[in-house]
């Protein structure tokens, strides 16, 4: 038999790969993802493990060490008491990066799953959940964080609450969206006629295709509910003190900020770089998640 007619297997190399792999090998080649994912990765390292750097307690006090500036002894100098500014900087950062990732999370949850009703259901509950989407869209976002802020009382659960109810909203509308441009094509119409139930058909079928945008609103969310949960800090109606946090430590630091403007400038700098990261991060995602985007970049 000629050479030329012999079947070789496909090697493993030229088949296709799969959905996941080719967004991960999309968002590898977005340069700036890299820029996103290392400052990410550095802030939590560094609210995990920089506690632990240094020999001091989050409430040590010490009078005689009171606005010092940077030393060996400690780096980011001292605060009104005495207390360690690095050791605080550090702790505060994982109430705000918790509160951060647990909205995030929570609201691509919650509002993924009422946009996949809403948009696979529709009727009177896609009419119902839409118009509570634009009724909150019509408020002014920051006039509804400080009413309930000032109703529900400050406090870490019930700033994720408020947060939580107020940022699902987004994801609601993607996620009706994306199933509004699926729930007429071939495969879900066949799972239909095959006698896949609702909630087979929106798991199964709806969920996954609606998993781009999602995984977009929840960077996204997380760095809106950090961005919202350090307002509301340093207005005194988010985390409470002794509690840190980097909205009430930017308060307690601004009223000494010509004896020591360290004290305002670095948890600052944290929450730009945390900001920027989670934009840098959706951005990239949305990128990798569009095609069309992806070949633009190029």
């Amino acid at each position: 038999m000629d050479v030329s007619e012999r079947r070789w297997p496909i090697a493993r190399s030229e088949r296709q790969p799969g959905y996941w792999r080719v967004i991960w090998r999309r968002f590898k080649q977005h340069r700036v993802a890299y820029v996103g994912f290392f400052f990410f990765v550095f802030l939590l390292f560094l609210v995990v493990a920089g506690p632990h750097l240094v020999p001091y307690q989050l409430d040590q006090v010490s009078l005689g060490e009171r606005m010092h500036g940077p030393s060996p002894g400690h780096w980011f100098g001292t605060d009104e008491l005495g207390r360690d500014t690095w050791v605080r900087i550090m702790y505060g950062g994982r109430v705000s990066l918790a509160v951060g990732l647990t909205v995030g999370l929570s609201t691509v949850i919650l509002g993924g799953i009422l946009g996949i009703l809403a948009g696979y259901v529709g009727g009177v509950l896609d009419n119902v959940l839409m118009r509570i989407v634009d009724t909150i869209y019509t408020i002014p976002r920051i006039v509804l964080l400080l009413v309930l802020s000032k109703v529900a009382g400050p406090g870490l659960l019930n700033i994720i609450i408020i947060l939580v109810a107020l940022e699902w909203t987004n994801a609601a509308r993607l996620a009706r969206g994306a199933v509004l441009s699926y729930r007429e094509q071939e495969f879900v119409l066949a799972a239909q006629c095959l006698g896949a139930s609702r909630w087979r058909v929106m798991l199964r079928h709806l969920l996954p295709n609606s998993l781009a945008p999602l995984i977009v609103a929840a960077t996204l969310d997380a760095g809106a509910a950090i961005r919202a949960e350090t307002t509301l800090s340093f207005l005194g109606l988010g985390i409470q003190p002794p509690t840190p946090s980097w909205g009430n430590l930017l308060t307690n630091a601004s009223t000494n900020i010509f004896i020591a403007p360290l004290q305002v400038f670095l948890p600052g700098l944290f929450i730009f770089f945390a900001l920027m990261s989670f934009n840098l991060l959706g951005d990239a995602l949305r990128d990798a998640l569009d095609p069309r985007l992806a070949q633009v970049r190029r």
